[in-house]
C-alpha cells in the first residue's frame, strides 16, 4: 500500500473545522493509502504516537499556548514547524506529501520534506496568506510571509483551492492554472444533522467557530446592543475571544461558550434560531468559512455578513438558505435579525433548503473521491 505523509498542526481531537475536515479526509483515505499524520500538541492531546481509524497519528512536542497573544501563537507555530520537519524527514519514505496551511508557512517545510524523498507535494489552502493576515501583522512581516508562501505555492505539484474565487486569486499570485485543483469543503451529513431543541421561547443568534479578526464579530456585538430581547451565543475559541468578552461584559444578552465536543455538535448547532457567519470585507477567495457547511447540515438558516462575491454569500444565495448583508454594517445585521425574529422569513424552510443543498452537493464521499483522483494523478498512475 502506498504511503501518504500529511502535515498540519491541527488534527483530531482538535475542535477546529479544519482539523475535523482533515481527520475525515485522512480516515477516508486509509483504505487506499498508508496514512501518517504529523500533528502538533494540543490541550486535548499530548506528544506521542497512536493509530486511530487506520491512520497513524504522530504528535510532536510543540508548545500549546493560548492563541490570544500573537507571540504565543508564533511560538506554537515555530515549534511545530521545526519539529514536524525534523520528524518528517525520518519517517518511512512516502509516495506523496500533503499539507494544509496551519501554520501558513508550513508549506515551506513540507516542500523540504517532499524533496528529501523525491515525492510530489500537494498543498491544501484553507486560508490564503498573506491576505488573511492583513490587519494582524506589520507590512514587513506581511511581505516576508508572502514571500515564504509564494516559495512553496510556485513549487508544489498541486495546489488545492476550496473555491473558484480562491483559485483565481492563486492564478493572480502566479500559480500555474494546470497545477490548481478546486475541491470544495464538505460535511458528514450523517454525523451532523438536525436535532429538535427546545429554545424556551427565546430567539437565539449563534456564531459557532473561530473567534478571530476576520469573523465580523464586532459587527455582531454592535447589533446585540440594540436587540436586548435576542440571545446571542458565541461558541468557540480564538485570538480575540478574551478581547470580545471584555467588550461584551456589559451586555446581558451575549454569552460565550467553549467549543462543543463533536458528539454534541448537532445539538449545539440546532439550538440556534439563526446562525451568523461573518467575513471581513476584501477576504473573498482568501478565506472560506468551512463552519458554514456544518450549520447547513444541521438544518439551520444563516445570516451572512460578507462581500457578495464571497463563497459564503454565493452558497447561501444559491441554496436559498438565509440572508446576506454587506460586511461592516451593524445596522444591516440588526435589521436582518429583527426581521427574522419578527417572522418575516420562513426560517425553517431556509434550514431545510440548506440541508438539502449540502446533502446533494457537499457530502463527504464526493470530497473523498476528488482527493483520491488527485492523488492518483500526482502519483503518476
Amino acid at each position: 500500500m502506498r504511503r501518504l505523509l500529511v502535515l498540519n498542526q491541527y488534527y483530531w481531537p482538535g475542535p477546529e473545522a479544519t482539523a475535523q475536515l482533515l481527520t475525515e479526509l485522512c480516515e477516508g483515505l486509509a483504505d487506499t493509502y498508508d496514512v501518517t499524520v504529523v500533528a502538533g500538541t494540543t490541550r486535548g492531546a499530548g506528544p506521542g504516537r497512536q493509530v486511530r481509524n487506520g491512520v497513524e497519528v504522530v504528535r510532536v512536542p510543540s508548545t500549546a499556548f493560548s492563541r490570544s497573544r500573537l507571540t504565543a501563537r508564533a511560538a506554537n507555530y515555530l515549534t511545530y514547524v521545526v519539529l514536524a520537519a525534523l520528524r518528517g524527514v525520518i519517517v518511512r519514505r512516502p509516495g506523496a506529501v500533503l499539507c494544509q496551511t496551519d501554520p501558513p508557512f508550513l508549506g515551506a517545510a513540507a516542500y523540504a520534506v517532499a524533496r528529501r524523498f523525491g515525492a510530489p507535494l500537494v498543498v491544501v489552502i484553507q486560508d490564503l496568506y498573506p491576505e488573511s493576515a492583513r490587519g494582524k501583522l506589520s507590512p514587513p512581516l506581511l511581505h516576508g510571509l508572502g514571500t515564504v508562501v509564494d516559495s512553496y505555492l510556485h513549487r508544489a505539484d498541486r495546489v488545492v483551492a476550496i473555491s473558484g474565487t480562491m483559485a483565481r486569486r492563486l492564478e493572480e499570485r502566479g500559480v500555474a492554472p494546470d497545477r490548481i485543483v478546486v475541491i470544495p469543503g464538505w460535511v458528514d451529513t450523517d454525523e451532523i444533522h438536525p436535532v429538535d431543541v427546545e429554545r424556551d421561547g427565546r430567539f437565539v443568534v449563534m456564531h459557532s467557530g473561530n473567534i478571530g479578526h476576520a469573523q465580523e464579530l464586532d459587527t455582531l456585538l454592535e447589533a446585540a446592543r440594540a436587540l436586548a430581547d435576542v440571545q446571542f451565543e458565541i461558541v468557540g475559541n480564538g485570538a480575540r475571544r478574551e478581547e470580545l468578552q471584555r467588550a461584551a461584559a456589559s451586555l446581558g444578552n451575549v454569552t460565550f461558550r467553549p467549543y462543543r465536543p463533536r458528539s454534541e455538535l448537532s445539538s449545539s448547532l440546532s439550538s440556534a434560531s439563526l446562525h451568523f457567519v461573518g467575513l471581513a470585507g476584501g477576504l473573498s477567495g482568501a478565506m472560506v468559512p468551512s463552519r458554514l457547511y456544518g450549520v447547513l447540515a444541521a438544518g439551520r438558516p444563516v445570516l451572512v455578513a460578507a462581500d457578495d462575491t464571497s463563497e459564503a454569500a454565493q452558497l447561501v444565495h444559491e441554496a436559498g438558505a438565509g440572508i446576506v448583508v454587506p460586511p461592516g454594517r451593524p445596522a444591516d445585521v440588526e435589521s436582518a435579525i429583527r426581521a427574522a425574529r419578527d417572522g418575516q422569513y420562513d426560517l425553517d424552510e431556509m434550514g431545510r433548503r440548506g440541508r438539502d443543498y449540502v446533502v446533494s452537493r457537499h457530502g463527504r464521499e464526493a470530497g473523498l473521491a476528488a482527493y483520491r483522483d488527485l492523488l492518483e494523478q500526482v502519483l503518476g498512475r
